[in-house]
Order: C-alpha cells, then sequence, then structure tokens
C-alpha cells in the first residue's frame, strides 16, 4: 500500500520478478520503507515464467514504471534485454534491480555488496585471507562469489551439481580479481575436502527454498567445523534445514535475511535518491517473516 494508504493514479509502481515468486517478503519490507518515508509508491510481486521475461521487461518501461527487481531465475536471463548495466551489474554478469530511466532500462546489482555488509554486520566476519566455498552457480552465487573475491578473500571454491558451470564461474573469478578459484563437482570426497578447508560456506542453490524444506542431499553435516560460518540464501523457512543441521555442528549461522535487508536497503536508495530506513525495513521483515 502506497503512503497515502490507498493506490491513486499518481501511485508509483515497482516490484520482484521470479518463478516462484510468492514467497518473497520484498514487497513487505519496501512498502513499509515506501510509507514511512512518505512516498506515494507501491511494491508488488510479479510471477514470471522464464519464457514469458522478455515481454515482462518490455512491459516495465510499457508501462512506465519506476524499476523492480529480479529474482531466480532471472538474474542473469534479464543481462541481454537490458539498455545498460552499472559497472558493478557488468562485473558480475547478473542483475537484481532495475531502474527505468529515460526510457531506458538500467540495471545493477546489490547482492553482492548486501551480502557482504550482512556478513559485517550480522556476523563479524571480514572476508580478508579468508577460504570460501560456495555451493551453487547461479546469480547469487555469482554476486558473492565476486564481491568476496575483490575484498581480499584468498580462495574461492564453487561447487555445483553441473561442474562445468562452477568450473566457469571460477575462471571468470580468477579472470576478474586474480583471486585463486576452482570449480569442482558435488562429488563427495572433492566437497568434503573443500567443506574441511572452509572458512565459510555459503549456500546458494535454491535447494530447501519454501514450500519445499530439505536440506542438499549431497552435503554432508559432519563435514563441518564448529568453526566455519555456515550461510544460506535462503530466508524461508527460517532457519532452513541446511542450517539446522550446521547449528548442530556447532558452527555459527547466518540465513539470507540480512542479505535480503541490505540489497533491499541499497536498492531503495539507488530508487528514491533518500536515505534508506534501515531499521523499519528490518522491522517489517522480522514481523512478518515466520521462524
Amino acid at each position: 500500500m502506497s503512503s497515502l494508504g490507498m493506490i491513486t493514479g499518481n501511485t508509483r509502481i515497482l516490484g520482484v520478478m521470479g518463478y516462484p515468486v510468492a514467497h518473497s517478503f520484498s514487497p513487505v519490507m519496501y512498502n513499509a520503507a515506501f510509507a514511512h518515508s512518505g512516498l506515494d509508491w507501491v511494491y508488488l510481486a510479479f510471477s514470471v515464467p522464464p519464457g514469458n521475461l522478455p515481454e515482462a521487461l518490455a512491459g516495465l518501461r510499457a508501462l512506465g514504471m519506476t524499476g523492480a527487481n529480479l529474482t531466480i531465475p532471472h538474474k542473469e536471463a534479464a543481462l541481454k534485454h537490458l539498455d545498460y548495466l552499472t559497472p558493478e551489474a557488468d562485473l558480475i554478469g547478473a542483475v537484481n534491480v532495475l531502474r527505468i530511466e529515460n526510457d531506458l532500462l538500467i540495471g545493477h546489482n546489490t547482492d553482492g555488496t548486501g551480502f557482504l555488509q550482512s556478513l559485517s554486520r550480522e556476523a563479524n566476519f571480514i572476508p580478508q585471507q579468508k577460504k570460501v566455498l560456495i555451493l551453487g552457480a547461479g546469480g547469487a552465487a555469482r554476486a558473492v562469489a565476486l564481491t568476496l573475491a575483490r575484498r581480499g578473500a584468498l580462495e574461492i571454491v564453487i561447487a555445483n551439481r553441473t561442474q562445468q558451470r562452477g568450473v566457469e564461474l571460477a575462471l571468470e573469478v580468477q579472470k576478474k580479481t586474480g583471486v585463486k578459484a576452482e570449480g569442482i563437482s558435488l562429488e563427495p570426497e572433492a566437497l568434503a575436502a573443500a567443506v574441511q578447508t572452509a572458512d565459510l560456506v555459503v549456500q546458494a542453490s535454491s535447494v530447501g527454498m519454501y514450500p519445499q524444506s530439505e536440506a542438499p542431499d549431497w552435503f554432508k553435516p559432519e563435514w563441518l567445523s564448529p568453526s566455519t560460518l555456515v550461510c544460506d540464501l535462503i530466508y524461508r523457512p527460517r532457519p532452513t534445514r541446511f542450517l539446522q543441521l550446521a547449528d548442530q555442528r556447532g558452527c555459527l549461522t547466518l540465513d539470507g535475511l540480512g542479505m535480503l535487508l541490505y540489497q533491499g536497503v541499497q536498492s531503495f536508495t539507488w530508487w528514491t535518491g533518500l536515505t534508506a530506513p534501515v531499521e523499519i525495513m528490518r522491522q517489517a521483515l522480522e514481523r512478518w517473516v515466520p521462524d
């Protein structure tokens, strides 16, 4: 709902496009921020099957919308349909936020820096000289890998069901940042070795996302050391089964709510030019995201 308490002919429209997208709590977070800031803006969720993405993006422009967020599975697929990428989006090769400006679709990425803020503020973790294992090689994994590498991570290992995709992302990380990176399969011996030497493990696949609740069947929690920080970029269910198992091993855990919050804070400012009401956005999420 807009800050006026109703939708009017002047209300500016934004939203999140994904498939599925009904689980998203972005509308709760942004609408609370818009209302607090006195903006006659409203934020909605749009279920967009992959085949409909080009038409949906064209529709943003045709309808005069202000902007949008992109989530699974659109973060990489959208690139070829945009007019301009910010340097951050170009580096990462994935987009999670769009702005329509002078009839141009501009793509940006706040996932990586949002995750970095979450690590720092919620877990007191600094990536310099740390070894990182990322599970998955999609758009969110790309943002996390390249951002951590740029911020001084010692080594990035990317484990993916399709190993070649992980290898390609690792090569890109090395080429763009100079940080040692490797793509591995989910074969137990290789994965166990990577887990046991990691300071940070990031679950960046969609396994376990609501309405599912399973942990990755290829990951064994007994591989984890209690000194490892374990993150899951999923925030619903909260905690995920993956994080529950890590917690039982004595690991410090971090769910995806902080990343959602801080990428949203940056998106809000990019759209509005205003300082985001961080605590209002956090309170809205914590009120609505079920435990």
